[in-house]
């Protein structure tokens, strides 16, 4: 664990966060910093999440692992241990047997917002945008998540980075909180400052300022 990492990532998604809530419309209470798993950069992501914050959240992306609810499981003991929210990508089923507390949609899959938020009113909804598309109907949402913020690595590396104009755009038009995804380190989280980001999301800067040494 790198603390200082960990302690400015941390700080700085508290900070966009008190900011954000300012100016947002009632909702849900919204974890600062969000967790992405990755099958591959991220291979044993409840030694990550065991180290969050309370507070924080995960978002747990199995893109059909074989031990999808295995990994769940363990998601889902160490974050209720820390008091860290967990949802999951893409799998209402999977969330509701592990009892997450909500579920990530891809972008792809945005239109299913609504009809799933109608199902589980209790649960928190997130989705991706990669500003490639007109922005879609956004109804059932509880907030956006928003790549690639900055040059970054992944399956990201190929897509020009929004910057924080960009950022600070969509966080005044889009209607729902937002976060910045996508090369955001503890280096360069200072200049999400001021875009009305509600917070900070990442899978390999997060792995390294938390994960075990």
């Amino acid at each position: 664990m790198n603390r200082s990492d960990a302690d400015t990532l941390w700080r700085i998604a508290g900070c966009l966060a008190r900011e954000a809530a300012k100016v947002s419309r009632p909702g849900p209470a919204l974890p600062p910093l969000l967790f992405f798993t990755d099958p591959e950069r991220t291979p044993r992501p409840w030694e990550v999440a065991e180290r969050l914050p309370a507070g924080a959240g995960v978002i747990y992306r199995h893109f059909g692992a074989p031990d999808a609810r295995e990994t769940a499981l363990r998601l889902r003991d160490a974050s209720r241990s820390r008091g860290v929210s967990l949802l999951i990508g893409l799998d209402e089923a999977l969330a509701e047997g592990v009892g997450a507390d909500g579920v990530h949609l891809p972008e792809r899959a945005i239109g299913e917002a609504a009809a799933l938020s109608a199902r589980r009113p209790g649960w928190m909804i997130t989705a991706a945008f990669h500003d490639r598309t007109p922005l879609p109907a956004l109804t059932g949402l509880d907030a956006l998540i928003v790549s690639p913020a900055f040059p970054a690595g992944g399956a990201s590396a190929a897509s020009p980075a929004l910057g924080v104009p960009r950022l600070t755009e969509l966080a005044q038009t889009v209607g729902l909180p937002i976060y910045a995804l996508g090369g955001v380190d503890a280096k360069n989280a200072r200049e999400l400052e001021g875009s009305g980001a509600c917070g900070i999301a990442g899978i390999g800067s997060i792995r390294a300022a938390f994960g075990p040494d």
